[in-house]
């Protein structure tokens, strides 16, 4: 299983820099953005309750990976 703290500040920073991007990118990367927005706010709701267990489950494993998935496709569209 990956370290949640590096894979969440990962994910933090990738976040934080296309948040700055994004409103000046394509309708599509937008669109995209605001659907990404609510499931990142429960990525990092989620990361912040279990940073201190090791079984986070598959679940919370692969939302991370749709999420760095997402932050690629945004960064290339802009």
């Amino acid at each position: 299983m990956p370290d949640i703290n590096k894979m969440t500040e990962e994910l933090k920073q990738n976040y934080d820099e296309i948040k700055l991007k994004v409103h000046l990118g394509s309708k599509e990367a937008q669109d995209e953005w605001t659907e990404l927005q609510d499931r990142w706010n429960h990525f990092e709701s989620q990361a912040n309750l279990k940073k201190s267990k090791e079984d986070l489950g598959d679940a919370f494993e692969i939302l991370g990976s749709e999420l760095k998935d997402a932050f690629t496709r945004i960064r290339k569209a802009l």
